[in-house]
């Protein structure tokens, strides 16, 4: 059982930090290529930012939770654009709602989007002369960069072929599968990947595949100094481990805790003891325990207050490479999601 669960775990983290590293190097292109422009406006513009980083949230699944993580800790979105997509996500279970429950998903994801704007706008006001809760680093353009032969002087270095290498294998991993994690959902999700083919995993790792076959031809047609100081330096050597050790420390205790801890026997009828046990299970960085209180109010046994806690405090995988780049920013995100989950479901126990 031990082994299983490894193997898993470690599927599962060589996904995570693969998608946010290639998103890394995808948002270096495109910092440099716009000569820092691109996300400029991101950073001139909270209330925009807070709208995309929602935007990003309300994706279904983790890819867009990772992005935003990737653009918050390179001070390209603020700390209320950061909760706005911890809100707005819904991680897997997204792709549960959609196939269960598909009238309400649609206006409950809705509903969760404006909560999330609310929600990152007030942070922001509350915390706007607080940039210490970044990391130290930007995506940053350096002189070398500002010429106009910045493609020129390419050598194929050994780590350029590493990293080709590594990107190669990756894309070939995700084409066969090799790399799919289990969600805790069983039969849901293979439900909803039929249904919803442009939303499933299989799409978004054949997006991602695509992606990497960009970074792959940027590997062949970039100078030195891009490979070596922004991709190799600053993305592999700075961020791919703290990523992957955290990403695996964190995936393996949870899986321990779980194989010995039945999160269903606290199950009880009292509506706001169910939205507190919702709201405590929400801080668990793992798409999983989350799948019981969707299952639940598809059946009927919950209402929609427990769901709505559970959807707002948690966000699947997203936040974990979080835990990675900033420890300080996780716990006061989650607690920001656990307080908005608490007056969210304790406010619907009056309308429904």
């Amino acid at each position: 059982m031990f082994l299983h669960l490894f193997v898993d775990v470690l599927r599962n983290s060589i996904l995570i930090t693969g998608l946010v590293v290639i998103m890394m190097m995808m948002i270096e292109c495109l910092n440099l290529e716009s000569r820092g422009n691109f996300f400029s406006g991101l950073r001139r513009s909270r209330f925009g930012g807070v709208i995309v980083g929602a935007l990003l949230g309300a994706v279904p699944g983790c890819m867009g939770g990772f992005a935003t993580v990737s653009l918050y800790t390179h001070r390209m979105l603020s700390f209320g654009a950061l909760i706005a997509m911890m809100i707005a996500s819904s991680g897997d279970e997204a792709f549960v709602m959609m196939a269960t429950v598909p009238k309400d998903a649609l206006w409950i994801f809705a509903l969760l989007f404006g909560i999330a704007v609310v929600a990152g706008v007030v942070t922001d006001l509350l915390t706007k002369k607080d940039y210490k809760m970044h990391c130290s680093d930007t995506y940053a353009i350096h002189e070398e960069d500002k010429e106009e032969g910045h493609r020129t002087g390419r050598h194929f270095t050994w780590r350029r072929a590493l990293l080709f290498a590594g990107v190669a294998i990756f894309i070939l991993a995700l084409a066969t599968g090799h790399l799919e994690h289990e969600h805790g959902g069983g039969d849901h999700h293979e439900e909803i990947a039929g249904s919803i083919n442009l939303l499933s995993e299989e799409w978004m790792n054949i997006m991602f595949a695509v992606l990497s076959v960009v970074v792959l031809v940027v590997l062949i047609v970039a100078s030195d100094h891009f490979v070596e100081e922004h991709l190799w330096h600053h993305i592999v050597v700075k961020h791919l481990p703290a990523v992957f050790c955290w990403t695996f420390g964190v995936l393996i205790s949870i899986g321990v805790l779980l194989n010995y801890f039945d999160i269903s026997q606290w199950i009880s009828d009292n509506t706001f003891l169910m939205i507190l046990l919702a709201t405590l299970v929400g801080i668990i960085p793992e798409s999983g325990p989350h799948m019981i209180f969707v299952t639940l109010y598809a059946a009927g046994v919950v209402p929609l207050p427990v769901l709505l806690a559970s959807c707002i405090s948690q966000d699947g995988h997203a936040s974990l490479p979080l835990v990675a780049e900033s420890r300080r920013s996780f716990v006061m995100a989650k607690a920001i999601n656990c307080i908005v989950a608490l007056a969210v479901g304790s406010a619907a126990m009056l309308f429904v």
